[in-house]
C-alpha cells in the first residue's frame, strides 16, 4: 500500500520525530498532522507564504454550537500565541466570524458574510489561501470571504488548532 508522494494523511510519528508511511518508510510533508481528534493542533512547514493553501475537511456534528479553526504563530498558551486568522462557526447565530489577535489584543470581528456555508450532520471543505495582502476563504469551493493580513511575519504563521462541534476528516 503505497502513498501518493505528497500525502499529509495517515502519517505516524516515530520516536525521533520523522514521518513514516504505512510501509516504515520516510514520507515528506509541508504539513504535519498527527491525529485528526478534535480539539486539534498541527504545525505548519515552513509557515505561511503568499500561494499556500491550507485545507481542513470535517463533517458538522448533529446538534452543533460552535467550531473553530485558528492559524497561530506557535502553540503557546501563556502568553498566549499571536492568532493571525480565528475562524469560528457560530450556529445560533448563522455567523462565520474572523479575527486576530496580535500581543494580546484582539482586533475588530468581522462577520458579514453572504450565506452561511454548513450544515449539522453535513460534510464540508474550507480552504485558507493566503495572498500576499489576505486570506482568501473558501468554503465548498466557494469564495466566502477576504481577510486582511494583521500580523506582518506569514512565516511565523506555522499552527493550526480546530475545536468544537465537528469531526475532522481530512487536513492539508
Amino acid at each position: 500500500l503505497a502513498l501518493p508522494q505528497r500525502s499529509l494523511f495517515h502519517l505516524q510519528k516515530i520516536e525521533d520525530g520523522h514521518l513514516n508511511n504505512s510501509l516504515g518508510s520516510p514520507v515528506q510533508a509541508d504539513v504535519y498532522f498527527p491525529r485528526l481528534i478534535v480539539p486539534f493542533c498541527g504545525h505548519i512547514k515552513g509557515g505561511m507564504r503568499p500561494g499556500k493553501k491550507i485545507l481542513v475537511m470535517g463533517i458538522v456534528d448533529l446538534n452543533p454550537e460552535s467550531f473553530g479553526i485558528s492559524l497561530t504563530c506557535g502553540e503557546s498558551e501563556d502568553p498566549p500565541a499571536d492568532v493571525a486568522i480565528e475562524l469560528k462557526a457560530v450556529f445560533t447565530e448563522r455567523q462565520f466570524v474572523r479575527n486576530s489577535c496580535v500581543a494580546g489584543e484582539w482586533g475588530e470581528e468581522q462577520s458579514s458574510i453572504p450565506y452561511f456555508p454548513f450544515i449539522p450532520d453535513q460534510p464540508f471543505r474550507v480552504e485558507i489561501l493566503c495572498e500576499h495582502p489576505r486570506f482568501r476563504i473558501f468554503v465548498d469551493g466557494h469564495q466566502l470571504f477576504d481577510f486582511y493580513h494583521r500580523i506582518e511575519t506569514l512565516s511565523a504563521i506555522d499552527t493550526i488548532k480546530i475545536n468544537g462541534d465537528l469531526q475532522l476528516t481530512k487536513l492539508g
